[in-house]
């Protein structure tokens, strides 16, 4: 038995097979699949409803509905079910399915003019716009010389694009903020603040920005998501705010009763109850997973302060102590990945480091999948074993730009 695990843990732990060649042609032909996956999706649509009966885009109903209500001046009816599903019904027919809207109203700002064009094109816009400002922070982190292919063929563009949803946004968002740390310590702030729309993913950035003493774009931060909290009362009131809290029972429903779908989370807690574990034992899994979490981002600001991981610690660790974390918000991966591939063709690779950069590169492909076919959640611990290989580089500055793939084999 032990004879023949040997062979399969050597493989893993030296990854030989992961080579140049490989590394560059596997993700084009990724790439090739996922496009040509999703002009057959769209071109089967029929009247913009895909093969599982969902409006193409599907999550984007929600943000163009509850534009349509905003600009009809009923901006507190996008958190009243019946209002905000009759409005998506009556985009698409009494069949369509109900999208829920959680988000706080500073996000009603970001949603406003999605309903000035029609819904397909609003859709494109949205995605293209997104997408955009999420590739140039890819671009950033990664050099003038990256692989194009290897990024555009990660699955959680497909994933967030597919579902129309704002992964792109949200990583945009942190990922600048992460990058403009040192450089732009105010506009990385005013990034981090922005994310007030979407609080459950900035959870760690309070503490790693403690921890490093970086009290300018803390303050940056703060102002903010105040501004933004302000901005969405001055211009729509109390009542709109009262509605936002009103529905939020709801959305911790969706989290504890399996409306959104344990299988399609990404996170400790929903891995703790597709398998079945109680309530609270989620709960405190959860609870323990971000204080672990933050404990790393602590312990590496100790070890090496400000150093070149600070960036991708953070964004690992922000997905890790998030409960309502799902499947597209992985385009975060990105940019641990980004800096762990850099740094292995740079200084060498870890043992196993290359063998867990391909599973978490796969994870936004495979993750539902397992969970929904095998109850195998696997993103909790790629993703940690994700942040436990940017923790352990040791500091060496800044990375040099440098193409994600090497010409030669690694």
């Amino acid at each position: 038995m032990k004879a023949g695990i040997q062979p399969i843990l050597a493989t893993l732990r030296d990854a030989e097979w992961l080579n140049g060649t490989r590394a560059r042609v596997y993700p084009r032909l990724l790439l090739a699949a996922s496009v040509g996956l999703a002009l057959i999706w769209i071109v089967a649509a029929r009247s913009g409803i895909d093969l599982a009966g969902k409006p193409l885009g599907t999550d984007f109903l929600s943000f163009f509905a509850a534009s349509e209500l905003t600009l009809q001046g009923r901006a507190a009816d996008a958190y009243d079910v019946a209002a905000h599903w009759a409005a998506q019904k009556a985009l698409f027919g009494p069949a369509v399915g109900y999208s829920a809207f959680f988000y706080p109203p500073p996000y009603l700002i970001v949603c406003l003019p999605l309903a000035l064009a029609p819904y397909f094109a609003s859709l494109i816009v949205w995605l293209a716009a997104t997408g955009y400002a999420y590739w140039r922070a890819l671009r950033a982190w990664a050099g003038p010389r990256l692989d194009a292919a290897v990024l555009l063929a990660f699955p959680a563009f497909l994933v967030n694009a597919g579902h129309g949803q704002n992964g792109f946004l949200s990583a945009a968002l942190i990922g600048a903020g992460a990058l403009w740390l040192e450089r732009r310590p105010i506009v990385a702030g005013l990034m981090f603040g922005a994310l007030v729309y979407k609080p459950q993913l900035a959870l760690m950035i309070p503490i790693a920005l403690i921890a490093s003493r970086r009290w300018t774009t803390f303050a940056a931060a703060a102002v903010s998501a105040a501004a933004l909290c302000a901005a969405s009362y001055l211009i729509w009131g109390e009542a709109v705010w009262r509605g936002f809290l009103d529905a939020s029972p709801l959305a911790r429903a969706a989290l504890e009763r399996h409306l959104v779908g344990d299988e399609k989370m990404q996170s400790v807690f929903a891995a703790v109850r597709l398998l079945h574990g109680p309530l609270a034992l989620a709960y405190c899994a959860q609870g323990a997973t971000a204080l672990a979490a933050a404990a790393a981002l602590i312990w590496l600001q100790r070890r090496d302060f400000r150093g070149s991981s600070e960036g991708p610690a953070l964004v690992a660790a922000t997905l890790l102590a998030s409960p309502f974390l799902l499947d597209y918000d992985l385009t975060l991966l990105a940019f641990p990945l980004v800096y762990l591939a850099r740094e292995g063709l740079e200084r060498g690779f870890a043992p196993y480091e290359k063998s867990v950069l391909v599973l978490a590169y796969l994870l936004p492909l495979a993750s539902r999948i397992l969970a929904g076919g095998l109850d195998l959640p696997i993103a909790a611990p790629t993703i940690a074993a994700t942040l436990y290989f940017v923790a352990r580089r040791r500091p060496a500055g800044p990375a040099p730009a440098a193409p994600l793939i090497a010409s030669a084999e690694s």
